[in-house]
């Protein structure tokens, strides 16, 4: 199960891909270019962002299939 969180300096919801030198590396739900932030500028997803997230990250596998 993919960990999303809210970067709170771009105000972008990322899939946590990995953590390295004290920052987090994030990149779109569903795929897309990674960027970096500090552990402090995140936070936890409501649960509507989360559902966005998800319903981001199905669109997208959908698009890729129907290719």
């Amino acid at each position: 199960m993919a960990t999303y969180l809210m970067d709170t300096t771009r105000n972008r919801i990322g899939e946590l891909m990995g953590k390295s030198g004290g920052r987090y590396f994030l990149r779109p739900p569903g795929g897309g270019r990674e960027w970096e932030c500090l552990p402090e500028n995140t936070r936890l997803l409501t649960p509507e962002e989360q559902l966005s997230a998800g319903v981001r990250v199905a669109n997208r596998y959908s698009q890729e299939r129907c290719r």
